[in-house]
């Protein structure tokens, strides 16, 4: 141990290095910790909850397919549960705060006011899986792996790391730029912590399936790419009795089944292969769960609060293409969607319609621009459309309750023909060049494809030659990689407290990047400079304000058909399980980490034949 560390801790307990630097157990980018330096446990896990047994599952996000285990990298279709059970970070977040986290693998980080510089102090007994110690330089190696040979998305938050440093075997330094943002230092923290070792023998920027070294709580026990892949208690765990991990992680092993037909994968979770699953389909959630398991009481049905904002899902249209760099063309692409018939006949009126990147939030930008928001829009008012202060937020058209709206096309086949793209006699659209309006959307999910077969029709009634291509799951990756689309359907999720990552999704540098988020190719000055104001804000109400600017500017142009949200998540489960009584409500996957297997639970379905 180096003779500094006894003060750093004496500090990290006062909280303050200095009248300007502060070393603390935790961070938080707004506000004050809920959690003190004595902390013993997060409210909500159990430090007494039994230890043992499977939580067998199905995939993560409903990817169908893996055929890799390097997470970090555009190559290769991911098993993610990889990044979740096999690495420790610097800092965990706590998923009852929008915006804190708490030390893991560092026992303490430094920071002075102004954010020029973020230190890490490292537990000496932190360990990988094959014993060797997690040192400063496997921080520096993540981090400079990440930015120069990772995903874009990578790229993009780590663009404002300057310089790094290992001040000692078990310290780090990394300097920042000037507007670097506060929310940066916990997105450094956040990172897995990657072996520099294990790159010796395993490239960084190629795909493989050897089991990944790391130094978490679960190691890779089975590996059989497509269909599963088990996680198993990593022995001697050197993390196990950290305030962070009390109640966590009870189970000894994490096994996931993989389906490419979901149908399939319910039938699987109905005969009891597996024990829990997230139900994406609205259909399978209403109709589906009626086979003997759940009519006995032995499967049971949860909606967990989602308060995370609400995916950005749609039809993202790209706008690389010079059919689509007309707004009024993209604006007609709108009323192709009929959600409120969709939502009726397809989905059980299961779900919201989204207007907002920010859906779900005091970050959707309501109304008409006022007060802070209508000063920080003001000096782009020349190059914002007029409608951006005259007009409220863009809410798209939602439909009817017929499948063919004839007032929305009515109303598409208007912006179209003032776009130049007339109906011939043919009933086709052509440009002044008699070029046809063809528009190319590659899709690998069969559940979608029957959202996407009444636009194709309503498509075809407008005259357009939309060329809806069922693609398997490698191919669609490589289109969407290389932007070889018109439009493609996409979904993400933005932070509690949004940063950089607004980067990767709508920033310039990201438009060009091959296999990068930006799927619409926006590149506009001033949306990067509201994403440079979200990301320099000082506290959550400065925040909030740029957000909505952002998101006001960003639904003014008419980058996506936006598709739906719930704001829960739909949980089936076998009666097996204990879970705390009040759930985190930030991250679903984390509390699943803190659900047990309940033996009394398990026998007496076992003993009635369930199982």
């Amino acid at each position: 141990m180096k003779p500094f560390l006894p003060v750093i801790l004496a500090l990290a307990l006062a909280g303050q290095a200095s009248a300007d630097v502060t070393v603390s157990h935790g961070y938080s980018a707004f506000g004050d910790l809920k959690y003190g330096p004595d902390f013993t446990r997060f409210d909500y896990a159990d430090p007494d909850a039994p230890q043992g047994g499977t939580m067998s599952q199905r995939q993560l996000y409903g990817t169908p397919t893996f055929n890799s285990l390097n997470a970090f990298i555009i190559k290769g279709d991911t098993a993610p549960e990889v990044q979740h059970h096999v690495y420790d970070s610097l800092m965990v977040r706590a998923n009852d705060e929008p915006d804190a986290v708490y030390g893991l693998v560092a026992e303490t980080i430094e920071y002075p006011e102004d954010l020029s510089y973020v230190a890490f102090e490292m537990r000496p007994e932190a360990r990988f899986h094959d014993g060797s110690p997690v040192e400063a330089s496997d921080v520096i190696f993540t981090v400079e792996a990440l930015r120069t040979q990772g995903h874009p998305f990578y790229r993009n938050l780590l663009g404002n790391v300057e310089a790094m440093v290992a001040e000692g075997p078990h310290r780090v330094r990394f300097d920042l730029t000037p507007g670097a943002g506060r929310a940066l230092p916990a997105d450094i923290a956040q990172l897995p912590v990657l072996p520099e070792h294990f790159y010796d023998e395993n490239p960084f920027d190629e795909t493989w399936l050897a089991a990944p070294l790391g130094s978490g709580p679960y190691v890779v026990e089975t590996i059989d790419a497509p269909r599963t892949i088990r996680f198993c208690r990593a022995p001697d765990y050197w993390g196990a009795d950290l305030p962070v991990n009390a109640g966590r992680n009870n189970f000894d092993c994490f096994a996931y089944e993989y389906f490419t037909d979901d149908t399939v994968g319910l039938e699987a979770f109905a005969a009891g292969e597996y024990l829990m699953r997230v139900e994406f389909r609205s259909a399978s959630w209403a109709t589906g769960y009626d086979f003997p398991a759940a009519r006995n009481g032995w499967v049971r049905k949860i909606e967990l609060p989602d308060g995370r904002p609400a995916n950005a899902q749609g039809i993202w249209i790209n706008t690389r293409r010079p059919h689509l760099q007309d707004i009024r063309v993209r604006e007609a692409l709108e009323y192709l969607f009929n959600f409120e018939w969709t939502n009726a006949t397809l989905f059980y009126d299961a779900y919201r319609r989204t207007d907002s990147f920010f859906e779900n939030t005091s970050m959707q930008a309501e109304g008409l621009p006022t007060g802070d928001e209508l000063a920080l829009l003001e000096p782009f008012r020349d190059q914002l459309p007029p409608e951006v202060f005259t007009e409220p937020a863009h809410v798209p058209y939602a439909g009817a309750a017929t499948a063919r709206d004839r007032r929305g096309l009515r109303a598409a086949g208007r912006l179209l023909d003032a776009a130049g793209w007339v109906v011939g006699a043919d009933g086709m659209r052509r440009d002044a060049d008699g070029a046809l309006l063809t528009l190319h959307l590659p899709e690998d999910s069969q559940t979608m494809l029957r959202v996407l077969t009444p636009i194709e029709e309503n498509a075809e009634a407008l005259g357009i030659d939309l060329r809806i291509a069922q693609t398997d799951a490698a191919t669609q990756a490589e289109r969407r990689r290389q932007f070889d689309f018109d439009l493609i359907v996409g979904a993400w999720s933005v932070a509690v407290t949004p940063a950089a990552e607004l980067r990767a999704f709508y920033g310039s540098d990201a438009a060009g990047a091959d296999g990068s988020n930006n799927l619409s190719g926006i590149a506009d000055p001033v949306v990067d400079a509201l994403i440079e104001a979200v990301v320099d804000a000082r506290d959550r109400e400065t925040l909030e304000v740029a957000a909505r600017a952002l998101d006001r500017v960003l639904r003014s142009k008419r980058l996506w058909v936006p598709n739906w949200h719930s704001g829960t998540h739909r949980i089936a489960v076998w009666d097996v399980f204990g879970m705390p009584p009040a759930p985190a409500p930030y991250d679903f996957m984390r509390n699943v980490e803190a659900w047990w297997l309940d033996r009394g639970k398990l026998d007496a379905l076992r003993a009635q034949g369930a199982l």
